[in-house]
């Protein structure tokens, strides 16, 4: 393990920078894909349907049992799609103004694969054992970063209604601009308790989120084991809620609204363009659900009170640091993957809001929500302090 980091460590810079760029692409890309597909099997499942299981190469059919178990599972849909996305006519309407039309999905895609940068999906224990974050930049303002890049992905639904040069696309730009500048407001809010606690008075300060792991992953009899949607459960609902609607999911899909804006700001677009947006859409739930799971579930600590430490300390494999690495890996996939599956559950469940009543909850219910949480959080953590 220790040469194999060396040899990294040796790497050029740029080779380096090259490397982790490919791997974002090469994993968000298929997860956008694959969360298409699992999408409509979800739908098909709450709505008592098949869902996509007929697609099947013809040099898979004839395997016995394996063939027509992935052809249920509608695994090969997965490959139609992508090569339907890639090489079906994409013609530029003519009432467009051209280079912003194509140059929306591209900024789409920029915060997209951008934050996952500085959002750690693992840990192991070095030599010294030290826990030390998987994590491709590892900054110490890294939540700061992550509300800076992400926030500029509102422009792209923006320019997108803008440069269609139509009515409908026009209202869902507008629409998504309002939406996300109102719930913005209650998602920082939210997580200001959190980090009030992580840096305590005195300290050097940061908005690590490695940091807010590790202020979660103490022992049993403390409270720095509970995690943080225990002692904050407001903050995590607010933050949860304002997550909806910082996606564009239902029932906060104002930027789209097919019912009244036909579909909204994409309209316009079609083939490669049009899912560029919704890989996009994909990976800001993957994002989000990320950093929800390391303020709010304990990131890779795999119970409250159970480090992921302890844990591999119980496992025998401390030792280890690429087990303890892949480990930390999966107990922090599963949770993301459970917040994945809300997201689509919550789709298919509740109904759309009407605009009007998606800026009374952000304005009227969660923003005033949020300061009176912090207010209340702010006089809690100065009393702990103060007593102790």
């Amino acid at each position: 393990m220790t040469a194999l980091y060396q040899y990294w460590l040796n790497l050029p810079l740029v080779l380096q920078m090259a490397i982790k760029g490919l791997a974002v692409i090469g994993f968000m890309f298929p997860f956008g894909g694959a969360c298409s597909l699992i999408e409509r099997k979800i739908s098909a499942w709450m709505q008592g349907r098949h869902g996509p299981n007929r697609a099947i190469p013809f040099w898979i059919a004839w395997v016995p049992i394996i063939g027509p178990l992935l052809q249920r599972l509608g695994v090969f849909h997965l490959m139609a799609d992508g090569g339907k996305m890639f090489f079906k006519e994409d013609p530029i309407p003519g009432h467009v103004n051209k280079f912003y039309f194509v140059l929306a999905p591209i900024v789409a895609m920029i915060p997209a694969l951008t934050t996952v940068s500085v959002v750690p999906f693992g840990a192991y224990i070095d030599a010294a054992g030290q826990l030390v974050p998987l994590i491709l930049a590892d900054v110490d303002v890294g939540l700061l970063a992550l509300f800076a890049v992400s926030s500029l992905g509102v422009y792209a639904l923006i320019l997108a209604g803008w440069a269609s040069n139509s009515k409908y696309p026009f209202l869902g730009g507008v629409r998504a601009s309002a939406q996300l500048i109102s719930y913005e407001l209650s998602m920082s809010l939210s997580i200001l308790p959190v980090f009030l606690w992580v840096n305590a008075p005195g300290g050097s300060g940061t908005l690590s989120l490695f940091a807010v792991v590790q202020a979660q992953s103490g022992p049993w009899h403390a409270w720095s084991g509970l995690w943080f949607i225990f002692t904050m459960p407001v903050a995590a609902l607010i933050f949860l809620v304002s997550l909806f609607a910082e996606t564009n999911r239902l029932p906060f899909d104002m930027a789209e609204g097919e019912a009244d804006l036909v579909g909204g700001f994409h309209t316009e677009y079609g083939s490669l363009k049009w899912g560029l947006f919704f890989v996009a859409e994909y990976s800001h739930m993957l994002i989000g659900s990320g950093v929800f799971v390391l303020l709010f579930l304990g990131g890779w600590n795999p119970l409250p009170w159970l480090p992921l430490a302890t844990f591999a300390g119980w496992l025998g494999l401390a030792g280890n640091p690429l087990v303890v690495g892949a480990l930390s890996i999966v107990i922090f996939l599963s949770k993301v993957l459970f917040f994945v599956f809300l997201f689509m559950w919550v789709r298919w469940t509740v109904p759309r809001f009407r605009y009007d009543q998606v800026m009374k909850l952000g304005w009227q219910k969660l923003l005033p929500l949020a300061i009176g949480n912090l207010i209340v959080y702010a006089l809690v953590i100065a009393w702990v302090q103060v007593k102790n």
